[in-house]
């Protein structure tokens, strides 16, 4: 029997991972699983592979679509939570949030490949079938990627660590307690801030630079409005991040890379609420 919920479970890192967003990816799978089920009277020998192909060639008409709008804002892929206590076997195919963001420099085609052999690891014969392409193609892609993604802190992201946690926990106590020297301490030089508001919350349209600057605004953004919310510790994208409540309604959420002298190098935070409705319901 067609298991449809466990199909859209192990589709979904496909789709996400090259959309950048929960609810683009589901319609993605939607599209995919409608037309499989309209070819249902057609004899299909595989049907994984068949769903994998249309969700990827979906999603990279869909992501092509979107790329013709171009927004003033900053734009920052929606982060998902991987430390959900249902323990989603596919979230581990989910890539991490910096390279989410890095991703947006490639073209579409660039991105499918690139997420198909580093994050699945699938041959160039098997992603020039998936693309309609060839192996040479997939190829010349996948390096003109890894050419344009080449980016010394990236290299040196670490992921969650038994010690992350407290890591975290340690830079909140120095916000609330104004401790720059602390902060400094936590941060790389050239650190970077982004953020996104979406059409609806107002933030900076420019990236923060620089230990100093990256401190004055963080203390600015505390005093103003998270002070008096709670903060919590959750992993999105298997990354750290502080997610911030008020009265219970999730108003923000801060992502941080980590790079591997225990220094954050950046520090992304999501305050569009279309960005955060999912993870708000897989913290509930």
């Amino acid at each position: 029997m067609f298991d449809f919920n466990t199909y859209q479970e192990f589709l979904f890192p496909f789709a996400y991972n090259i959309l950048g967003s929960a609810d683009d990816a589901k319609d993605a799978i939607q599209d995919a699983l409608n037309t499989f089920i309209s070819l249902q009277n057609k004899k299909i020998d595989n049907p994984k592979a068949y769903l994998i192909k249309s969700v990827i060639n979906t999603s990279i008409n869909k992501k092509n679509r979107q790329k013709k709008f171009i927004s003033e804002n900053i734009t920052l892929p929606e982060p998902i939570a991987t430390d959900t206590a249902d323990n989603d076997l596919y979230l581990k195919d989910i890539v991490s949030y910096s390279l989410l963001i890095l991703l947006d420099q490639l073209t579409v085609k660039e991105r499918a490949v690139f997420v198909l052999k580093e994050a699945f690891h699938y041959s160039h014969n098997d992603i020039a079938e998936v693309l309609s392409s060839t192996p040479e193609n997939s190829r010349k892609l996948l390096s003109r990627a890894k050419t344009k993604l080449k980016k010394p802190s990236q290299k040196n992201l670490i992921s969650k660590t038994k010690n992350t946690e407290e890591y975290i926990n340690n830079y909140s106590t120095a916000i609330r307690e104004r401790d720059i020297k602390k902060l400094e301490q936590l941060f790389t030089n050239d650190i970077t801030m982004i953020a996104d508001g979406g059409d609806k919350i107002k933030v900076l349209r420019n990236f923060t630079y620089g230990k100093q600057n990256c401190i004055e605004l963080i203390l600015e953004v505390f005093n103003k409005f998270q002070s008096q919310q709670n903060a919590r510790y959750i992993e999105v994208n298997h990354q750290p991040a502080i997610a911030y409540f008020d009265n219970d309604v999730l108003s923000s959420c801060q992502v941080f890379s980590i790079n591997q002298d225990q220094k954050i190098f950046k520090i992304s935070s999501v305050v569009d609420p279309e960005k955060l409705k999912n993870i708000a319901k897989k913290m509930w």
